[in-house]
């Protein structure tokens, strides 16, 4: 593509309404244009990459056995319904309604779709196991789009679903895509990792996350420096600390201490002249309507996410001031485990406490030497507070890492949570109705393509990895007025297309200087120059644009040296795959 006529805007200033690098360096570089919040168009040098991420993602989906579809992205309000969604899901889900009144949305994703598809067309074992997918437009309301590309509203997503017979065949399916997925991003040139994972809204009871390893990611990951153990932090485990030996010889008799206005850890720990270690927090939550006592160790913070699971809950918050003091008889701030009337569960971090600190459920008032057994009962112990950098690797008891990342691809393993809500059957060998075992498996491509970029680029621009790059090669006259070394670049250009190899030609009668910027700027791996100083000996200079390295070439090999050097970036060390 010759530059003159190519539509490739590129800019020297960082936009103000760009946070992060992988925003400024799209729009700068040409790659996409803002239409409106959370909405953008791609150029053609950005949708370029984003076709290649896509074919990718094709060659490897269709290795593993996956088919391609493609359904439609408005989606009627009467299969949201029927699997429950059509409320739950939030105001993410853009809802609206056609001339005849009927409701609809814009699909934020398709279980409910595909698992229509198949229940109407998959009858009998022998038709299973099936995997469909497609990259289709989705819609996500979402309230504060920001960072460009990797959160907006409206985007390009690669999707999948499996149908299996069984739990075993499930487990198959899953594996495929967890191995597929790794040699996507390999391919894609990136430095990722797969992490265990909430599954969120989506549901199911198992997922991986792949993140691509970046300072500037939104996502905290957790990963261990011994074994293959890496959770994002929401999923990250805690293990169950040693059982310590604890008799009533060492209660101390509760005590009940006047507290006026005294609510906080920190107001709590200043007045008594404790240590947040030695209180214990207890958080009422709403879950699914109905108020439940969390306890923690002071000094703690809880995962809201484990909290809903380990309660089954589909909705969870912090309890209202209402439901607080129904539970409790006090207001906020004053809430304890003795003579609560509600359920009790306490994190790990309670169960070796002895003589601690909590609130009294009486108003300015706090209760010391409380201890469990005596005090008050448990229902259960379980794992439900946020990691911290001290803890131990769940796996095999090494140092943990918290690391940085963006989330660029999910797998899930939903079971039956949409084939039994929609009745996706099919008979078994026996002529046995049997409900279809499911999985969801999503890339962001937009996503993928600007985690690439967070990940690769300098101070002049972008550094595209060779398999993503929107053109491979760029040949640069330093003057194209001057016959000679306009007629050598034209050449190289042509002898270039004529091997299929992806090549600008910058033929702008610009300075030298503006030539190589936008070059750096747009990252294109491969610079060859063509000058009259080297031209005087044939000769032409080469420059890698991840290294820096500039090599002179004649002008007889200089094509079959980009071949290589393309061939070799296309072409990296095979690597095993991430172990879970």
């Amino acid at each position: 593509m010759r530059y003159s006529e190519m539509f490739l805007p590129t800019g020297r200033e960082v936009p103000s309404d760009a946070e992060v690098i992988s925003h400024q360096l799209m729009i700068r570089a040409g790659m996409i244009r803002k239409l409106t919040s959370g909405i953008y168009s791609y150029l053609p040098i950005g949708y370029r990459v984003i076709r290649k991420v896509e074919q990718i993602v094709r060659e490897e989906m269709n290795k593993a056995s996956a088919q391609e579809v493609f359904m439609p992205m408005v989606q009627p309000a009467e299969l949201w319904q029927e699997s429950g969604r059509w409320e739950y899901y939030g105001k993410e889900l853009l809802r609206f309604r056609d001339r005849h009144e009927r409701q609809y949305c814009l699909g934020p994703t398709h279980e409910e779709v595909i698992t229509d598809l198949v229940r109407n067309d998959i009858k009998t074992y022998r038709q299973l196991p099936r995997n469909l997918y497609q990259i289709q437009t989705k819609f996500r309301d979402e309230v504060r789009p920001r960072f460009g590309v990797m959160r907006c509203r409206e985007f390009g997503m690669k999707d999948a679903y499996s149908f299996d017979a069984d739990e075993a065949g499930a487990e198959i399916s899953y594996e495929k895509m967890f191995a597929a997925y790794n040699k996507i991003f390999r391919r894609c040139g990136l430095k990722f990792r797969p992490v265990e994972a909430d599954s969120g809204s989506i549901g199911g009871k198992y997922s991986h996350e792949f993140m691509v390893m970046a300072e500037s990611g939104e996502d905290a990951m957790v990963v261990c420096d011994k074994c293959v153990y890496a959770a994002n932090l929401e999923k990250a485990e805690v293990s169950v600390p040693p059982k310590v030996n604890i008799t009533e010889k060492d209660w101390l008799p509760q005590e009940s201490v006047q507290t006026p206005n005294v609510r906080t850890i920190e107001e709590v720990s200043d007045f008594l002249k404790v240590s947040p270690r030695d209180i214990v927090k207890t958080l009422i939550f709403n879950a699914d309507g109905q108020h439940c006592a969390i306890l923690i160790r002071g000094d703690q913070e809880v995962n809201e996410i484990k909290v809903k699971n380990y309660l089954g809950a589909n909705e969870l918050e912090l309890a209202d001031d209402e439901m607080i003091m129904k539970a409790t008889g006090a207001p906020r701030g004053f809430a304890g485990a003795v003579k609560i009337k509600t359920r009790i569960i306490a994190d790990y971090s309670v169960m070796n406490m002895v003589n601690f600190v909590t609130g009294a459920n009486k108003e300015d008032y706090h209760l010391k030497n409380v201890n469990i057994g005596r005090d008050f009962k448990v229902e259960a112990f379980a794992d439900l507070r946020v990691a911290e950098k001290n803890d131990k690797c769940p796996r095999c008891g090494g140092s943990i890492q918290f690391v940085r990342g963006i989330e660029v691809g999910h797998v899930f393993k939903l079971g039956t949570k949409y084939s039994k809500a929609l009745k996706a059957s099919y008979l078994d060998k026996d002529g046995q109705e049997k409900i279809m075992i499911m999985g969801c498996y999503g890339i962001g491509i937009g996503r993928t393509v600007a985690a690439c970029i967070e990940q690769n680029n300098d101070a002049n621009g972008i550094v595209w990895p060779m398999p993503l790059a929107p053109y491979h090669v760029i040949v640069t006259p330093v003057n194209v007025n001057e016959e000679d070394v306009f007629q050598a670049a034209e050449k190289i250009y042509r002898d270039l297309l004529a091997e299929g190899i992806e090549v600008i030609f910058d033929d702008r009668d610009e300075r030298a200087g503006v030539k190589f910027k936008d070059a750096d700027l747009i990252g294109i791996p491969l610079r060859v120059t063509i000058g009259q100083k080297n031209l005087v000996s044939g000769n032409v200079e080469l420059k890698n644009r991840k290294s820096g390295q500039t090599t002179i070439y004649s002008l007889a090999e200089i094509v079959s040296e980009i071949k290589k050097n393309i061939a070799e970036g296309l072409n990296p060390p095979a690597k095993q795959p991430p172990e879970v």
